[in-house]
């Protein structure tokens, strides 16, 4: 097999690859000998059909085997041997189309190589992380959002009229065409109005309602509704108004702790303490993390794969055209074409990308499978009731599980450095903190 270099322009590289006629009869041959013993054909005993008529039978198929054989086997060596790693999949083409059996093999092979990847001295590295502690104020803050979401409800004075937000009792009986449904009346149902509960139209109709009050709601079930006999109806609600009662947030004591599956209050405070610090170092994490891609981005420069350049620059410039242009869904668009500024920050994220890329190799680490369960189970959740589905779509998608896999290996590698830099602490307010996430928003 003869490999002869034909581009070594930066970190494009081009190759003639020749496979000799000899070496894919000879892969052929070696096929039909591994297959002959199971060979059954009319006229011969099983495993006793003469190569001859073997190679006449089977000979032009396998040879298409052999020539991908040959040529993946070529292309591994080649690799091998130079110690290129391809940004891309390799451009590999015949050039000789009027090949016959008994020629040898002509192949084109182009590609972008990845870039050496300086060294960088991580233990040089300084970095700050921003440290805030929950505070007793913060506690309070958070313990009256929770009193909030566990709102009670009471009587509003006589007389009060029903608003959004607010608790109606009510008894209905429903009907359509005159006559009730099943599952169309209760006795005393506590209905919150605007809370979306009912279909569409019912609760705004009993907005200013009086306790007492008998309100007839006119109101059609949506064309997809759940149950067929009622689907596009038109219907009549008879409702018979029997309390108005105002939102008031619950008491913060032991027995809103209890809501939250804490043990009494102190223990919900410790809850909340540990959760908002959880939030904090989150934050600050974020923001050490962007302070550390800023300093290797100093530290390191070196040629980048054409190729991913500019697939990367398309990219951002398609993702920022829909941020843009949130109503048009799907790619049925005009085509976006790069900025200089959408291309400097591509070559920005395909430098560090390659830079963690190598500094995880490096390191030896790997996500395992564990993590990446736990990762899948994760975006599972976002699907109720296809949990499955979706891993089957995950086990099936190699394209997908490598974008679950990715910001699992960089955040890895992001730890890994940490570890390494000098990092100083520095306590900082909540709303400093803030401050700093709001700014790599803002970037």
């Amino acid at each position: 097999m003869q490999v002869t270099e034909t581009l070594n322009e930066g970190l494009k590289r081009g190759y003639k690859i020749v496979v000799p006629a000899t070496d894919l009869d000879a892969k052929v041959n070696e096929k039909l000998v591994e297959a002959q013993p199971e060979v059954e054909m009319k006229g011969f005993r099983k495993g006793k059909v003469p190569m001859a008529l073997l190679k006449k039978q089977f000979g032009q198929r396998l040879m298409g085997e052999a020539m991908q054989e040959a040529v993946d086997g070529a292309m591994s060596k080649h690799f091998e041997d130079s110690g290129d790693r391809p940004a891309m999949q390799p451009d590999v083409k015949m050039t000789n189309e009027d090949w016959k059996e008994g020629d040898d093999v002509e192949i084109e092979m182009s590609y972008e190589a990845l870039p050496e990847i300086p060294e960088v001295d991580l233990k040089k590295v300084k970095l700050e992380k921003l440290v805030v502690k929950a505070g007793d104020k913060d506690i309070e803050d958070a313990l009256g959002n929770l009193a909030e979401t566990a709102q009670d409800f009471k009587d509003r004075k006589k007389g009060s009229k029903a608003k959004d937000g607010d608790q109606v009792v009510i008894d209905f009986l429903g009907k359509v065409d005159g006559e009730a449904f099943d599952g169309g009346a209760a006795e005393d149902y506590p209905l919150v109005l605007g809370s979306g509960s009912f279909i569409p139209g019912f609760e705004e109709q009993l907005v200013g309602a009086k306790a007492g009050d008998d309100v007839e709601v006119k109101v059609s079930f949506p064309a997809e509704y759940g149950a067929e006999n009622l689907a596009g109806k038109d219907a009549v609600f008879e409702c018979k108004v029997k309390e108005i009662k105002e939102p008031v947030a619950a008491e913060i004591n032991d027995e809103l702790a209890k809501k939250f599956g804490a043990d009494d209050l102190a223990a919900l405070k410790v809850q909340i303490s540990e959760r908002l610090e959880a939030e904090f170092s989150g934050a600050a994490r974020a923001v050490m993390k962007r302070s550390l891609l800023d300093e290797l981005d100093k530290l390191v420069s070196f040629d980048l794969p054409p190729s991913l350049l500019d697939a990367e620059a398309k990219q951002i410039a398609h993702q920022l055209w829909h941020e843009e242009n949130p109503d048009v869904q799907g790619h049925d668009h005009p085509e976006v074409e790069p900025t200089d500024e959408h291309t400097k920050l591509a070559g920005r994220r395909v430098r560090l990308g390659l830079l963690l890329a190598e500094l995880g190799q490096k390191a030896e680490i790997e996500v395992s499978d564990a993590e990446m369960t736990q990762a899948v189970m994760n975006q599972a959740r976002q699907y109720p009731g296809q949990e499955k589905q979706f891993f089957e779509f995950v086990q099936q998608n190699p394209q997908m599980r490598q974008q679950i896999q990715a910001p699992l290996f960089e955040d890895k590698v992001i730890d890994y450095v940490f570890e390494l830099a000098k990092v100083s602490e520095k306590e900082v307010s909540k709303d400093d903190l803030q401050k700093a996430v709001e700014a790599l928003e803002d970037e």
